[in-house]
C-alpha cells in the first residue's frame, strides 16, 4: 500500500502526489477531557485513525495524503473539568487558513478538512465560507460521525450517534488504544445523553453553555456496552463514509454557473 502520511513522505514524493491531483485530508480535532475513563487525546487519536483508514480505502480510486492532525481545537466548553487545551476562534481561524494556504502552495487543489470534535463544526464551516471564493483549491468539510450517522445508528445499542466519551468513542478507543481506557467502572459512570439539546433556547434559539451544564463527570452517554469489536466496526464504517465522500466525483466538481446572458441588456460577466 502506498504511503499516505504527509509527515513520512519526502518532499519530492509530495510534489509527485500534487501532480497526480491527490486529495489532502487535513484532520482537525482537540485535546480535551473525556470523562473519567478516556484520555484527553481521544478526538485527536480517532481523527487520525479515521483519516488514515479512509485514505487507504480511497487510494485505489484516487491518491490521498493525510496531513498531521491539528490537535488544537475549540474546547472552551470543556475547561471546567480540567485537562483541556483550547485556543481562541481567531487563532483557530488563522491556523487553518495558514495550513490551507501552505497546502495549496504545495500544488494540491482538493482539500478535505476531516473533523472529529463537535466544537469545531461551526468555525470550520465559517472558515470555508471565508476562504472558498478566492482559494485555488476546492475545500470540503466533513465531521465523520455525521457522515457515517446511518451506519453508526445500526451498530450502537445505547445511543443513536456519537456522544462525548460514550458508547461509540469508548469502543473506538478500545480498538485503537485499549491500554489507555479505564474499564473498571464503565457501568457506574454513565450520564444522561441529551445530545446538543442543552444548547437550545426556545424552538430555534441557541445559547452557549459549558459542558458542566450537561454532565457531572465530563461524560455524556453510556459506555457500559462498549467493546473492541464494536469499536472496529465503527472505525471502519466512519472511514468508509469519508472514503466514499472522497471518491465521489461530485464532491470535487466545479460549481455550476446558471446565469444567463444577462438582464436588461447588461452581461453578467462584464464590468
Amino acid at each position: 500500500m502506498p504511503e499516505t502520511d504527509w509527515a513520512r513522505l519526502k518532499a519530492h514524493e509530495l510534489r509527485r502526489l500534487a501532480e497526480q491531483n491527490a486529495v489532502v485530508i487535513l484532520p482537525v480535532a482537540s485535546i480535551e477531557q473525556h470523562g473519567p475513563h478516556l484520555p484527553t487525546m481521544t478526538d485527536t487519536r480517532l481523527g487520525h485513525e479515521i483519516a488514515h483508514r479512509a485514505a487507504r480505502l480511497a487510494y485505489d480510486t484516487r491518491p490521498v495524503v493525510v496531513a498531521p492532525v491539528v490537535w488544537s481545537g475549540l474546547s472552551e466548553h470543556h475547561m471546567p473539568f480540567g485537562g483541556t487545551l483550547t485556543i481562541s476562534h481567531a487563532t483557530f481561524r488563522a491556523l487553518l487558513t495558514d495550513l490551507i494556504t501552505a497546502i495549496t502552495r504545495a500544488g494540491f487543489r482538493d482539500i478535505l478538512i476531516s473533523n472529529s470534535h463537535g466544537g469545531n463544526i461551526v468555525a470550520c464551516q465559517q472558515i470555508i465560507d471565508e476562504l472558498a471564493p478566492t482559494c485555488p483549491a476546492t475545500l470540503v468539510f466533513v465531521t465523520y460521525p455525521q457522515e457515517a450517522a446511518g451506519a453508526y445508528a445500526d451498530i450502537l445499542e445505547d445511543q443513536a450517534g456519537v456522544m462525548h466519551a460514550g458508547e461509540a468513542e469508548t469502543s473506538m478507543m478500545m480498538a485503537c488504544e485499549g491500554d489507555l481506557v479505564d474499564t473498571s467502572e464503565l457501568g457506574q459512570i454513565a450520564q444522561a445523553a441529551e445530545g446538543a439539546a442543552f444548547l437550545k433556547a426556545g424552538k430555534s434559539g441557541y445559547r452557549w453553555r459549558p459542558f458542566a451544564h450537561l454532565t457531572a463527570n465530563g461524560l455524556a452517554g453510556t459506555p457500559a456496552r462498549s467493546s473492541v469489536d464494536k469499536g472496529e466496526r465503527l472505525l471502519q464504517a466512519g472511514a468508509r463514509a469519508v472514503a466514499d465522500l472522497i471518491t465521489d466525483p461530485a464532491t470535487w466538481a466545479a460549481p455550476r454557473d446558471l446565469r444567463g446572458a444577462g438582464t436588461q441588456g447588461v452581461d453578467f460577466r462584464k464590468g
